[in-house]
């Protein structure tokens, strides 16, 4: 056991490059030749002060980061309509636009109301109009909050802007020191900030489904230990800190219970831990390595990865819940991949119908982000760079982010479901990986 803590924390050690800064920079590597044509006409303002954020900016950023529509550039509009009586729909029509948004500001006590209206520029028609309310710093919130009721709208799919990401950079001074931190974002990229920071790794961030608390694995007292954290207080309550692995926590559908790994009992195997009682049960057990579980959305299952074939791969474990907060497992895991000779760190979709995982062929060199399709046992790869790793969907279940490693920094990738649409996210100065997507942002 002390060989393979030591192996976990050499991994840790080599696993990041050099100097990193947290600010994220959304990059588009691949687009949809058949994005639908989408302008936003800049939001009307009467303050005495400038608006703090231009939301139209936001929202046409939004929505051509989706990888369905194409934006229509401000320089080319022949007007800024502020209201729909000075909507002239041929004017757009020439333009080629196929949908509009207009949107107005207004102060008041202190609180801004942002209201949007989206038109049909074919049919000539206002199609839905809506609002939102909140203080100063939540104006690039309703921003994101608008481009998801036009998205979900025109395509009838939940959008996922104004969620959050997690993931952890690191700035390395020299051989000998290296600075770790953990941060959140928008979606976008936008609005970093710092969640916790550490001279030691910090791995395997998870949100927990509301959106106020993170977890994450840290190596600050020398050893592995998992810690859960309040985004809004900062307060940080050490989980577990068994001797040995403390590692991948993930958080059940309902916010009960976290799953992880822990080898307190000998090999690495997968445990449950529910916060309401602080009992601890083992839910996997075998003489190779399980690891990296998730949950099904039903949380009557998780899938994970072991080595008990012989080489890497994902099963399944139904399990159940006791009124005293034990858990156990039900019959024997179910293996789920086939193909390749790898296929780890599975991620569930919200439907519960497929996975994302790391996926690497027979004879193949290279490590990449893929899709299984369940029903069918069709696996579909989405990427196609040289390392990838550390996929985490979205959750509407229309995009991923997955870390890029193998260059000169590590940094993050965006690709959509369908692998149509690729982004890149690289730090703005250095390395970024262990990405994880979180819940949307409530407004309070």
């Amino acid at each position: 056991m002390r060989h393979l803590f030591k192996t976990v924390l050499l991994f840790c050690c080599l696993y990041w490059g050099i100097a990193a800064q947290a600010e994220l920079i959304i990059e588009v590597t691949r687009g949809n030749d058949k994005a639908v044509s989408m302008a936003v006409s800049p939001f009307s303002w009467q303050g005495e002060k400038i608006l703090p954020e231009d939301p139209a900016a936001i929202i046409d950023n939004d929505l051509k980061l989706s990888g369905l529509f194409k934006a229509l550039p401000r320089a080319g509009m022949l007007s800024f309509p502020a209201s729909e009586s000075e909507v002239y729909y041929r004017d757009w029509r020439v333009l080629g636009a196929s949908y509009l948004v207009t949107g107005q500001v207004a102060l008041k006590d202190n609180a801004y109301t942002m209201n949007y209206q989206l038109y049909d520029v074919i049919r000539g028609k206002r199609i839905a109009k809506g609002g939102f309310t909140g203080n100063s710093v939540q104006l690039r919130e309703m921003a994101h909050r608008i481009s998801d009721a036009v998205y979900e709208k025109i395509t009838g799919l939940t959008g996922d802007f104004s969620t959050r990401i997690l993931y952890v950079t690191a700035q390395r001074h020299d051989a000998r020191r290296t600075d770790y931190q953990l941060n959140y974002a928008d979606a976008d990229g936008k609005r970093n900030r710092k969640v916790f920071s550490s001279s030691e790794p910090i791995l395997s961030p998870s949100w927990s489904p509301d959106g106020t608390r993170v977890t994450y694995v840290s190596f600050e007292q020398g050893r592995p230990a998992i810690y859960m954290q309040e985004l809004a207080t900062g307060i940080r309550k050490k989980l577990t800190g068994f001797k040995g692995l403390n590692s991948s926590p993930v958080w059940a559908p309902n916010g009960e219970s976290i799953a992880m790994v822990l080898s307190k009992d000998g090999n690495p195997d997968v445990y449950i831990l529910d916060l309401a009682t602080n009992k601890v049960s083992n839910v996997t057990t075998h003489y190779a390595i399980d690891t990296e579980p998730d949950w099904m959305p039903d949380g009557n299952s998780i899938v994970f990865t072991s080595n008990r074939g012989g080489s890497p791969q994902v099963y399944q474990q139904e399990i159940s819940r006791k009124s005293n907060g034990e858990y156990s497992s039900k019959g024997k895991p179910r293996r789920l991949t086939f193909e390749g000779r790898f296929n780890a760190r599975a991620k569930v979709f919200p439907d519960g119908k497929s996975l994302a995982l790391v996926h690497k062929g027979q004879g193949a060199a290279d490590y990449n982000i893929a899709v299984l399709d369940l029903d069918t046992d069709r696996l579909r790869l989405l990427t196609s760079s040289k390392l990838e790793d550390s996929p985490s969907i979205a959750p509407g279940g229309r995009r991923l982010i997955y870390s890029v490693q193998g260059g000169k920094n590590g940094e993050l990738g965006i690709v959509s479901a369908d692998g149509r649409v690729k982004q890149r996210l690289p730090s703005a100065e250095g390395d970024v990986r262990e990405p994880a997507w979180g819940p949307s942002i409530e407004l309070r």
